[in-house]
């Protein structure tokens, strides 16, 4: 079976679907059908044979799907006048965040290729009761609407723009997936831990200090030494740097208190000592509480049969079949005396 390649964005995720009997080249504009609906991509990997061992997914969760069929001049025209009315809709949108006073920043607009679906990207420092704006929206585009709240790296990519380096953003140009990167690259190349100098436009770690980690010496990819900190140590972490204020054996991670009174969550792997001597190096594999077997309780002791009642045959009614309850003889009742009138 072969497998193509298909990109929807400049520097989007790769999907990968099952081409159909017609010829299709890489560079080719195609038609597929995928979980926010009809969309139109680019081929940017060519045909080629899957493989035994692959499991290729078109989309998470979902099987390897066949394209809906290949681009016609009709459907780029469309593909361009949406790319116009998205726009439009962007504009309009932001009027009505201020009319609605959100406390929301609107970053890109997307319409699927039959236009049943847009998708407002925003970021906001926090949760937006954005309701009201997704009736008004719907109420004007009579299409559906999707306002999905993005993280600051989201939003450079969707944004793009220049690094440090004097070169456009590698998230907006090549990069289809966000790469981990941890502050002790920055460590292992001998770079200053100065945040300012390490972090990209979005705030975070700069993903260029994953290219050339691994060559900067011959057992930089074979480095797994971790350090366990101390409670009250002095610690550098990509936020900047702070005191450590508690940590946590089970999770692996501390709680740190920055020089900004900002309280940040992060891995033993992502934390330098400021003083080597601070930090504990760990040789132990991570100690994971592991829950406890729950102890039945001891069987109770089985209590002796109750020994059975002589029956009182004196006090057995036959004719009404049950007992009576002896009666106690007049005679040894002890009578109260008379009352004693003190009127007299």
């Amino acid at each position: 079976m072969q497998i193509i390649g298909v990109r929807f964005k400049k520097a989007g995720k790769i999907f990968f679907f099952e081409p159909n009997e017609e010829e299709i080249i890489k560079g080719d504009w195609i038609l597929v059908e995928t979980s926010r609906g009809l969309e139109c991509g680019k081929v940017v990997v060519g045909a080629r044979e899957l493989l035994a061992d692959e499991n290729i997914e078109s989309e998470p969760g979902l099987p390897l799907t066949k394209i809906y069929r290949k681009a016609t001049e009709e459907d780029l025209k469309q593909l361009e006048e949406n790319q116009a009315d998205e726009k439009r809709a962007f504009a309009t949108c932001q009027e009505k965040i201020r009319e609605h006073d959100l406390p929301m920043k609107l970053i890109n607009v997307e319409f699927t290729f039959d236009v049943n679906k847009m998708i407002f990207f925003f970021t906001a420092d926090g949760r937006v009761d954005f309701r009201e704006l997704v009736r008004d929206l719907a109420s004007i585009f009579k299409t559906r609407i999707e306002l999905r709240q993005v993280g600051v790296r989201d939003e450079a990519k969707l944004l793009g723009g220049m690094g440090g380096c004097g070169r456009p953003l590698c998230c907006a140009s090549f990069l289809g997936e966000f790469i981990p990167v941890s502050i002790r690259m920055a460590k292992d190349q001998n770079l200053s831990l100065n945040p300012t100098k390490i972090s990209g436009v979005c705030g975070r770690l700069m993903c260029c200090l994953k290219y050339e980690n691994d060559l900067y010496c011959e057992n930089c990819p074979k480095q797994n030494v971790t350090f366990k900190p101390k409670v009250g140590s002095r610690v550098v972490v990509a936020d900047g740097e702070g005191k450590v204020v508690a940590v946590s054996f089970s999770r692996r991670n501390a709680t740190i208190l920055l020089d900004t009174n900002k309280t940040v969550v992060a891995g033993w792997e992502d934390i330098l000592p400021v003083n080597s001597e601070e930090l504990e190096e760990v040789t132990e594999p991570a100690q994971i509480e592991e829950p406890k077997p729950i102890e039945e309780p001891p069987p109770k002791p089985e209590r002796p049969p109750r020994p059975e009642r002589p029956r009182r045959v004196e006090n057995y009614n036959r004719r009404d079949n049950r007992y009576e309850r002896p009666q106690r003889p007049r005679g040894d009742k002890n009578r109260r005396p008379p009352r004693r009138d003190y009127r007299k």
